[in-house]
């Protein structure tokens, strides 16, 4: 897990070094899949129910699930999810981050910036003992109090042998509440915040999920391991 882990940290690094006007989405799937090749492993999205590239790459509006293309192309200002991971010796990493290409307004920042925030709250409460309600309470509590909106539809998840594993990690809920946090589990947290409405939508390419209301949206994710300690260590990090 910690393998696979650092190499998919290490391809949203080289995926995020390659957001920049006049670059287009299918260049920075590609860099990121170049990466994880490199390292003996296997993009984890890659065909994963369909999906037909390496990394999920969603910009300004795009909450989720956008389709690399050559035919997007990015421009000054837009703020850019992207979702991947890798697949090494049978073991997933998952992990997102929002980039800036170029120079991004003050309001696309405040909301990357809080949408980020929200990740390091949440994992604060990643210890044996805490319920998944505390993760998601801390996610929403901070976000909707500075004004934003918590996508419900969407949650983060076990992370393992499979990509996507029980139990889900819904954004928000009530402290206290939920399943218990035990040492040896490895969940993935992602909260995904929009700039005013949570509500959206998906596309006619059946995977695309924008917002409803066309605000900017920014995603964040770590995949991390309750250790045997009973400790939050944060698996997706980049060498």
């Amino acid at each position: 897990m910690r393998k696979a882990c650092r190499i998919s940290a290490n391809a949203l690094k080289a995926a995020g070094e390659a957001v920049r006007p006049g670059a287009t989405t299918a260049d920075v799937d590609r860099a990121a899949r170049e990466y994880i090749l490199s390292q003996d492993a296997r993009p984890g999205f890659l065909h994963l129910y369909g999906f037909p590239k390496s990394a999920c790459i969603s910009v300004n509006e795009e909450v989720i699930h956008g389709i690399p293309s050559k035919n997007r192309v990015l421009r000054e200002g837009d703020i850019v999810s992207i979702d991947l991971g890798a697949v090494y010796r049978g073991f997933n990493g998952d992990t997102a981050a929002t980039f800036a290409c170029g120079e991004i307004s003050e309001a696309a920042r405040a909301l990357c910036d809080t949408t980020r925030e929200s990740l390091y709250k949440a994992l604060e409460q990643c210890v044996a003992g805490n319920r998944l309600g505390d993760i998601g309470s801390a996610v929403s509590t901070y976000c909707e109090a500075r004004g934003y909106g918590v996508v419900r539809e969407y949650t983060g998840h076990g992370v393992g042998a499979q990509l996507h594993e029980d139990p889900s990690i819904p954004n928000y809920g009530k402290p206290g509440r939920g399943l218990r946090l035990l040492p040896g589990m490895t969940i993935a947290v992602e909260p995904m915040i929009t700039q005013k409405d949570p509500a959206v939508k998906t596309l006619s390419n059946g995977w695309t999920v924008v917002t409803l209301d066309g605000g900017l949206a920014a995603h964040y994710e770590h995949t991390v391991a309750i250790t045997p300690h009973g400790e939050c260590e944060i698996l997706t990090l980049p060498d």
